[in-house]
């Protein structure tokens, strides 16, 4: 039997006398990896937390390495293995990659004068650890998002990790470079070294886990080795009941398209793309990162305009120079990292609900009483169906799959036309996911025209009317959804891989 690295016995702990983990019992073993799952809220998060020493347990008994911590420290996690790689990966953007990695290790020594042979050491021997090479000299803002998490995977590992916690490691990543994570994590998990692993994504999950805990409402529901795991029922134990997904047919409520798009382009990011949407459609847009889909959503609302080719909204030709014009055009935009470009994360709920409209809210002389942002924000809570709370709490107080609903509800009051969703569900638990699913349809009912960009194949099959994907940053396919299937829609976005 493998080392117990961590042991969670019957822990408890409570926010403002709310109840957010209730009796755990979890371990984790050295050399396996672990999944995590559960929508957001579950406590995934708090849990995490407790083991790496950020938040205290109220009742019951931790054991790191066999030793038990009444109150642990982050440093005593650390000491004992711990590591944690959240979903930014807490990299330094102006430093270089050896200094990175060296960080954390240089901080622990109390090292005051900076020794680079040293830190080339440490990287080049964490690296070595996972059969990476990479230039030391490297400045991390220089790097893509995949390398960044390499370095933070060989900083864990330049502190002599036994545990490392993975938050959501593959929601930017392509499928090649998921893949190459995949051999990172196998190969730590050969040197001994436990991984958990937190993902909304179900089917990674059994692709890369030994076995897998599902924690609903604080409590550990289910904890089975991934060959006992009843795969169709991982969904249920998550929310409680099953979500059946069916194949999405529109009724459009007009004939002519609501947007046409012919031949455009932008020189290095797509060429000679056509498609249209009539009002009640949902087109989905796929393929793997670096095909020119978000590129293409982005020249849609004007952040980077087209350079040729023609755009046709209601019959009408369009030039949209900016976003500005893209909005007074009926266009909305929901980005696709919601935390740095779609929410102002401190600011209020109601600031957030109004800040693309706020001009329209303001009384005579230029003020918007409190008692409007209050309106606003209640009908958008509502409307989205969010966890009722005041409308002066911060965004960053929400759950993702709530705050990709305030970001939803911010655009939907400008009454668009045409609705651009770029991932609209990414790391977004299973249970929002299916409700936010649920309003786009009904946009899409109220006549509205919507594009989907995403690579999660069941969103597509079951959220839109048609599909493209593309390649290269030019269309290599077009079908209707209904005309065809997981495998076949997996086959045409795993072969439009980028050179």
């Amino acid at each position: 039997m493998a080392d117990k690295l961590v042991e969670l016995k019957t822990i408890n702990k409570m926010f403002s006398g709310v109840s957010v983990l209730k009796n755990v019992d979890l371990s984790v073993y050295a050399g396996e990896v672990l999944c995590l799952v559960g929508e957001n809220g579950s406590g995934k998060s708090t849990l995490i937390k407790i083991i790496s020493g950020v938040y205290p347990y109220e009742g019951g008994e931790l054991y790191l390495a066999g030793k038990h911590f009444a109150k642990p420290t982050p440093t005593q996690s650390i000491n004992e293995g711990i590591q944690v790689i959240y979903q930014d990966f807490s990299v330094f953007s102006n430093l270089t990659v050896a200094e990175n990695i060296a960080m954390s290790s240089n901080i622990q020594n109390k090292k005051k004068i900076v020794n680079w042979r040293r830190n080339h050491k440490i990287a080049s021997e964490a690296l070595k650890k996972i059969d990476v090479k990479m230039d030391l000299e490297a400045e991390l803002a220089s790097l893509s998002v995949a390398q960044k998490q390499i370095v933070a995977i060989s900083r864990a590992i330049s502190q002599k990790a036994k545990l490392i916690i993975m938050d959501e490691p593959t929601t930017a990543l392509t499928r090649k470079e998921i893949d190459r994570l995949f051999e990172i994590i196998r190969g730590l998990k050969a040197q001994g070294i436990a991984i958990i692993f937190v993902s909304h994504k179900l089917d990674e999950v059994f692709e890369i886990c030994d076995r897998i805990a599902v924690i609903r409402s604080g409590e550990i529901v289910v904890d089975l080795p991934v060959e006992e795991f009843p795969r169709d029922k991982l969904v249920y134990y998550m929310i409680g009941k099953d979500i059946q997904e069916e194949c999405f047919a529109c009724s459009p409520s007009a004939e002519n398209p609501m947007i046409r798009v012919n031949n455009i382009s932008r020189r290095g990011e797509f060429r000679n793309v056509s498609f249209s949407v009539r009002p009640g459609e949902i087109l989905a847009i796929t393929g793997q990162l670096g095909s020119g889909r978000t590129e293409l959503a982005l020249s849609l609302f004007g952040i980077n305009p087209i350079q040729s080719g023609e755009i046709f909204i209601q019959g009408k030709k369009v030039k949209i120079k900016n976003q500005r014009e893209a909005r007074k055009l009926g266009i909305a935009y929901l980005p696709e990292d919601r935390l740095s470009e779609g929410l102002y994360m401190n600011r209020s709920l109601g600031d957030n609900f109004s800040s693309v409209i706020i001009s329209q809210l303001k009384n005579r002389f230029g003020i918007i009483k409190n008692a409007v942002l209050e309106s606003n924000s209640n009908y958008w809570i509502e409307k989205l169906g969010m966890t009722r709370k005041r409308y002066t709490t911060p965004a960053s107080d929400f759950s993702g799959g709530n705050q990709q609903r305030i970001v939803l509800g911010k655009w939907l009051a400008t009454s668009p036309k045409i609705f651009v969703l770029n991932g609209p569900t990414v790391g977004v638990d299973v249970k929002s996911k299916s409700e936010i699913h649920a309003v786009i349809k009904d946009l899409a009912a109220q006549g509205m025209a919507v594009i989907i960009i995403s690579d999660d194949i069941g969103e597509i099959l079951s959220t839109s009317s048609k599909v493209i994907v593309m390649r290269d940053h030019h269309i290599i396919f077009e079908g209707n959804t209904c005309d065809i299937s997981h495998q076949e829609l997996n086959a045409q976005i795993l072969s439009s891989q980028a050179n």
